[in-house]
């Protein structure tokens, strides 16, 4: 669904139907400063995202905005939350599910100075909703981005000093998170004052938050339980992630705070780590992300093996038997080539800046001369080839496979930086489109005009989300 088309469903009070799950109304707490509260939009009664979101989940939900101006998560902040008759009253709602927006007045100058106290605060008032009776879903929403320029007022790199301290309060607590902070980067039009976003910013958070909320969930799923032992268990941007070996390879499994029902999932192939916006935002929505490194086997047939054992490990511990993979400049190598052999368990190929021709790189190693030449190296050993001259010849790339790659029936997505010279886009995603094309299969390429082969996706991973749980649906 287009922002256009769900702004418009808003205005005609279109709700999506989702069922409570009791018969009295779900009561939905929303926490917050200005932002929250709808300051600056010309009906905020209406046009907030608390207000969106009621409007969207429908009759068997109750949403309340506690949104309080010029608010802080800090006690010792200039004008406390945890002082507000709104706090007094979202604990006294006794609230099913509870949505946390605090973060950006403590970006403020006058408030930094107890920022070390930030993540305590945090686990305050999270202990407060969790000894509810209600036993609360509780859900950390990441501060927006500022694009003010007042070092004393709400200052951006203030605010990223604040988001790794709510990702790790959202892993200690265990609890939900959700990162709008993504939503506006590069998006200044879409906030006037360079602090409040105007109705087209609020209704991207108001999306975003609803496919969360209208998830459904299977809470009782944990992966972990499936995986080899020994685990090593860290912080994933606030989400478990599980260690292990497999097949003398390391591997890793991040865990969904609850998983989405038929437990979907994304596996990455690459370049661990690297961009995770998206693993982040299918994170939110209940999605696994694994990998399992090959690295550098180009993905060859040794790879594939593996990769092979490492699909049928997952799929036996409960993953759904398709999965959405996930492959950034060479990682699509792998990808592809995994679908091919395995065309009935790929949902959909999401690929960014692709190598599709081996030969144009690492190929370009060799055939510009290059001073360095390990990947070139890696590759004619990972196939076989004795001499530069046999390896050139090499037409076992995705880029060559068309046929065989459209057999599997799953959507593609490339993104591409059109000034790309690592990975031109004319020696590899072009001619693929083309021949996907030709072959009646389904591609659809997003340009990046002027871009080079970094920065990999983008700021805000919505139409790679949008791709993603649309194909998966």
């Amino acid at each position: 669904m287009t922002l256009r088309s769900f702004i418009c469903l808003l205005a005609i009070g279109f709700c999506l139907p989702v069922e409570a799950q009791n018969k009295k109304p779900v009561k939905i707490a929303c926490l917050g400063a200005s932002i929250c509260a709808g300051a600056r939009l010309q009906h905020p009664e209406k046009e907030s995202y608390p207000a969106q979101i009621g409007r969207l989940l429908g009759d068997g939900y109750q949403v309340t905005n506690y949104g309080v101006s010029s608010s802080t998560l800090l006690k010792k902040g200039d004008f406390s939350y945890w002082n507000t008759g709104a706090f007094k009253e979202a604990l006294q709602s006794n609230p099913d599910i509870v949505l946390i927006d605090l973060g950006g007045n403590d970006a403020k100058l006058v408030n930094r100075v107890h920022l070390d106290e930030y993540e305590q605060d945090y686990h305050s008032m999270i202990q407060q909703f969790k000894s509810l009776p209600s036993h609360p879903r509780i859900i950390l929403l990441q501060p927006i981005v500022s694009f003010v320029k007042d070092t004393t007022g709400i200052w951006n790199p203030a605010i990223e000093r604040i988001l790794p301290k709510v990702r790790q309060v959202a892993y200690d607590e265990q609890v939900e998170i959700v990162n709008l902070n993504a939503l506006l980067i590069g998006k200044p039009a879409l906030m006037p004052d360079g602090i409040h976003p105007e109705l087209e910013g609020t209704t991207l958070m108001a999306k975003t938050l609803f496919e969360v909320l209208n998830a459904k969930r299977d809470n009782n799923f944990q992966i972990a339980k499936h995986l080899p032992a020994p685990q090593q268990i860290s912080s994933f941007f606030g989400y478990k992630c599980y260690d292990f070996t497999f097949s003398g390879r390391n591997c890793k499994v991040v865990a969904p705070k609850f998983a989405a029902a038929g437990h979907p999932w994304i596996w990455r192939a690459r370049f661990w780590g690297h961009e995770p916006q998206t693993d982040i935002a299918l994170l939110e929505r209940g999605y696994h992300v694994v990998y399992c490194d090959v690295a550098e086997l180009f993905g060859n047939k040794e790879a594939i093996s593996i990769w092979n054992g490492f699909y049928k490990l997952l799929k036996k511990g409960g993953l759904a038997p398709k999965a959405v993979m996930e492959g950034m400049s060479r990682g699509a190598i792998y990808v592809y080539n995994w679908a091919i052999e395995n065309p009935n368990s790929v949902a959909a190929i999401y690929v960014d800046n692709p190598v599709m021709d081996l030969i144009s790189w690492p190929g370009s190693q060799y055939t510009k001369q290059q001073a360095s030449r390990t990947e070139w190296e890696a590759f004619k050993k990972d196939y076989g080839f004795t001499s530069d001259e046999e390896a050139v010849k090499f037409k076992g790339s995705p880029l060559y496979q068309a046929k065989s790659i459209v057999k599997g029936k799953y959507p593609m997505l490339h993104v591409l930086g059109d000034a790309d010279t690592d990975v031109p886009p004319a020696d590899n995603t072009l001619p693929f489109e083309e021949a996907i094309k030709k072959q009646g299969g389904n591609i659809t390429v997003m340009h990046k005009p002027g871009f080079a082969h970094h920065p990999h996706s983008f700021p805000d991973p919505t139409p790679i989300v949008d791709f993603i749980l649309k194909a998966n649906q």
